[in-house]
């Protein structure tokens, strides 16, 4: 999701003016070889990339087809490794996982695809203020400070037949034209894949929690989700800008498929950590609003992306989100005296909403839009009076 500020509703600094602001463009293709970057994407000094090679992050391997396999130890390993992950700082990897290496292959040059076109191509489907759709270069129709160096693609997908059929490849037929009918044939296959894999993960996390594998299963049934294709372009200034800022993840998980290029790096006991890409695994992580559906008990964690001078780096990054409608709320079993309710029940509407209007994610958006929330709540009880 967006890179990390403290503030609501940004604004153009004092020295630049609206138009200023909207005239700033991401254009990779000439950026990436600038040897003097602007500097709105500089960031402050004790935000910029650490001067040496951080230390990888121990990140636990979760065999996949261990715990289907319904082996009372393999269950039992899976879900303790898990457990003590999601305590600690809610990263982990999956392996054999099932999802076909060739849609793999498939996924990522499509990005290639996509990201090698022209500007004007891609701003086809540009990402509209307020969305959480579409092509975005750096949100700089957004934000006009800390700037974060990369191009995405985000695009919703809906696993409710009743709702979406083929919602992704529909999505750039009708966008982009025929040239783009395999590119959504392609993303569609893909983005059923991760919902199927998320909710594997789902029954994992609701067993290591103690509630069975049923109840955050049902839960994402028919989930509505968001697929974001990430490019981070080659910077002649890495040390100076960030590739995704450090932030939490709104949503509920994260599965992460990195190209070979590493960037990832995690917060953890005070200092960042890096794990390295292994085609092999996903990187899967806990969001801000399954942090809420599990009481506070796992961690949603503070991470960023680097970037670097030679080579561009891309992944796909799966952001598993419940119904606009589900009202999240823990279940009874993950509430005690020792546990008391640490947030209030709330759709993920809301949440998205404040996200793309109001707030910029960062490692404090779950508080901030507790605060949010009851300050819109006394709004529309002043204004019904």
């Amino acid at each position: 999701m967006p890179s990390a500020d403290h503030q609501f509703s940004p604004s153009p600094t004092k020295n630049e003016t609206k138009d200023e602001q909207k005239s700033l463009v991401f254009d990779a293709s000439f950026l990436q070889n600038q040897s003097h970057i602007p500097h709105e994407f500089i960031w402050p000094d004790h935000e910029k990339p650490c001067p040496e090679p951080p230390p990888m992050l121990h990140v636990p391997c979760v065999d996949l087809n261990g715990f289907l396999s319904a082996d009372p130890l393999a269950v039992s390993t899976t879900t303790q490794l898990v457990r003590q992950a999601c305590l600690e700082h809610g990263f982990f990897l999956v392996v054999n996982h099932g999802v076909d290496s060739q849609l793999l292959k498939a996924a990522h040059k499509s990005m290639d695809f996509f990201f090698d076109k022209p500007l004007q191509e891609k701003q086809r489907v540009q990402r509209k203020l307020g969305d959480h759709c579409g092509y975005a270069s750096s949100f700089t129709n957004r934000f006009s400070s800390k700037l974060p160096w990369k191009e995405t693609l985000s695009f919703r997908f809906c696993a409710d037949d009743q709702q979406a059929t083929n919602i992704v490849e529909s999505y750039f037929l009708n966008a982009m034209g025929e040239d783009y009918r395999e590119f959504g044939k392609v993303h569609q296959k893909y983005c059923e894949a991760m919902s199927s894999l998320s909710l594997r993960v789902m029954e994992i996390l609701g067993i290591s929690l103690g509630v069975g594998p049923i109840h955050f299963r049902d839960f994402f049934a028919g989930n509505d989700s968001i697929m974001r294709l990430n490019y981070y372009p080659p910077c002649q200034k890495p040390d100076l800008t960030l590739g995704t800022g450090p932030h939490c993840d709104p949503t509920s998980l994260t599965i992460l498929h990195q190209d070979h290029v590493g960037g990832l790096e995690v917060y953890v006991n005070g200092k960042w950590h890096s794990i390295p890409p292994d085609p092999e695994a996903f990187v899967v992580n806990i969001g801000d609003t399954f942090m809420a559906l599990s009481n506070g008990i796992y961690k949603s964690c503070l991470h960023r992306a680097i970037v670097n001078s030679q080579t561009p780096r891309k992944s796909l990054a799966f952001f598993l989100c419940p119904k606009m409608d589900k009202v999240v709320s823990p279940p009874k079993e993950l509430v005690s005296s020792d546990y008391p309710r640490m947030f209030p029940d709330f759709r993920w509407s809301s949440l998205l909403e404040f996200t793309q209007k109001h707030y910029r994610a960062d490692m404090k958006t779950l508080d901030a839009f507790v605060k949010w929330l009851s300050t819109e709540g006394i709004l529309k009880i002043q204004q019904l009076n």
